[in-house]
């Protein structure tokens, strides 16, 4: 599951015409029309704005608007470059000010989709792994050699508490939970005791 990194803006400029992407993360379609909405609101001067967006965990929620462009030219092949880049949760908007050079059907279908592309690698994707939070209680002799082989098999703790003993609540990659518990009990010669909590997600940064 990928999902853009952050929200975004990037311009691309086609024989003379600004083509404005912007991106943003949505979770529901109610909260992608309320982005697109404000956007057309924010940008009715514009020639067009056409939209695209992608929701669910496996992409199963689909749209998009040529917003008065010819059929199939503006939302199709916006749409088309989120689809092949895997994402999801992911609405964008292409903000066109027409710049007195028509296109023809082929060039805007390019020009869109560019657009879309272009601002996809400037914002950045990131990747969706299942985690699970495992709490870990140990005294405060094993505490500090724990931490420190922790950090060694690139795990961070998310957060840490002591008070009669430490407390370190750690995201742990679903498919090792019990690789990590079996490597928890050799650190600490069996001291820690394990609690798994919830599961969720991490994102990854995808180069």
């Amino acid at each position: 599951m990928r999902m853009i990194r952050r929200a975004g803006s990037h311009e691309l400029e086609v024989r003379r015409s600004r083509f404005v992407c912007t991106l943003a993360r949505a979770h529901s379609p109610e909260e992608a029309a309320a982005f697109l909405a404000a956007h057309r609101r924010a940008h009715r001067d514009a020639t067009h704005n056409c939209t695209a967006y992608v929701l669910g965990e496996h992409g199963e929620l689909t749209r998009s608007s040529d917003d008065g462009e010819p059929a199939g030219t503006a939302g199709v092949p916006m749409l088309e470059v989120l689809v092949r880049r895997g994402l999801t949760d992911t609405v964008a908007v292409v903000t066109r000010y027409f710049g007195g050079v028509k296109l023809g059907s082929g060039g805007l279908v390019r020009a869109y989709g560019q657009a879309v592309s272009a601002a996809v690698d400037a914002v950045g994707v990131v990747e969706l792994r299942p985690v699970v939070t495992v709490t870990a209680r140990l005294d405060h002799g094993s505490a500090g050699r724990f931490l420190t082989d922790l950090h060694g098999r690139g795990l961070q703790p998310v957060d840490v508490r002591y008070a009669a003993d430490m407390q370190a609540d750690v995201a742990v990659p679903a498919e090792g939970v019990g690789e990590f518990a079996a490597w928890a009990a050799e650190v600490t010669a069996g001291r820690a005791a394990l609690t798994e909590g919830a599961h969720g997600h991490v994102e990854v940064p995808v180069d």
